[in-house]
């Protein structure tokens, strides 16, 4: 149902589908709380959820609807998992802040690039077009909506161990919830640099700002901001195998969105070859 509506009103339509998905993942949580463990039942209530977008995204013929997920979700989350746990300790109060500040200033950016619902990334254009048929709808369900929201529901858990923590905040907390600042503020000023740079040179490569010591000083924002996250729940709970889900983060832009964007550039502006032979890939 391609349509072309306005960008208020493709704004709204998502606003009321991510409410429709709110409720869907509320209701799987309250059902299977009682026979699994919490966090599993917040899994299975965060997959649901994706399922409600992910069938709208289909409705309206758009994989793009699914995009504020990423940072709509874990602000939410944690927000609900505090009133749910009751839990207002410091460690968890600093997280809910710096969750909200990266949260609110990323999906402000998406609705301020965002075109409304007649317009589709273009890296979702690209599978739809390669891959059309049964093998797109595969790849839109499993790679483009599934795994990005396991992904950061993984990255989420270092956040929800802070819940369980019988620790005050020490000086490695404060350094965590600073990393987290200090990422989105980069995300930040790395976006609005390119946004100002692309209106003043159309077609030209951004070499300014940030842009001028990393080709991705966004993604480096992203990348951190998960390391800031897990700092903080180290900091409490120690080393263990959540380091995984960082990790796993930086391999996601690392080998897929980063080549992914880099092929585009590519293609595009012929003199993106030579920022790309003098310029670091991330910082």
């Amino acid at each position: 149902m391609k349509a072309d509506y306005s960008k208020g009103v493709s704004i709204a339509i998502i606003t009321g589908i991510y409410i429709i998905a709110a409720a869907a993942g509320v209701f799987v949580f309250k059902r299977s709380v009682a026979v699994m463990p919490e966090v599993l039942a917040l899994l299975l209530a965060d997959i649901a959820a994706t399922v409600v977008t992910w069938g709208f995204g289909l409705v309206y013929e758009n994989v793009s609807v699914y995009d504020p997920y990423w940072s709509v979700i874990p602000p939410v989350v944690f927000t609900i998992w505090a009133f749910y746990k009751a839990c207002w300790t410091l460690p968890v109060i600093l997280l809910l802040v710096a969750v909200w500040y990266w949260g609110i200033r990323l999906t402000g950016n998406w609705a301020h690039t965002f075109k409304g619902l007649a317009h589709e990334d273009w890296r979702y254009t690209k599978y739809r077009e390669s891959q059309p048929g049964l093998f797109f709808h595969l790849i839109n369900f499993f790679g483009l909506n599934m795994m990005p929201t396991l992904l950061v529901f993984a990255c989420m858990l270092p956040g929800l161990g802070l819940f369980e923590a019988d620790a005050p905040a020490n000086l490695l907390t404060f350094l965590g919830f600073v990393v987290c600042l200090f990422s989105a503020t980069i995300q930040l000023v790395a976006d609005t640099q390119a946004q100002r740079f692309r209106l003043a040179n159309p077609g030209q490569v951004c070499n300014v700002g940030l842009w001028k010591h990393g080709r991705h000083p966004n993604y480096f924002g992203e990348v951190q901001m998960w390391w800031g996250v897990w700092l903080m729940y180290a900091s409490l709970c120690g080393f263990d195998w959540l380091i995984l889900a960082p990790i796993a983060m930086t391999a996601l832009f690392l080998f897929i969105s980063i080549p992914l964007m880099e092929s585009r550039q590519l293609q595009n502006k012929p003199a993106y070859a030579e920022y790309r032979k003098n310029t670091r890939i991330l910082i």
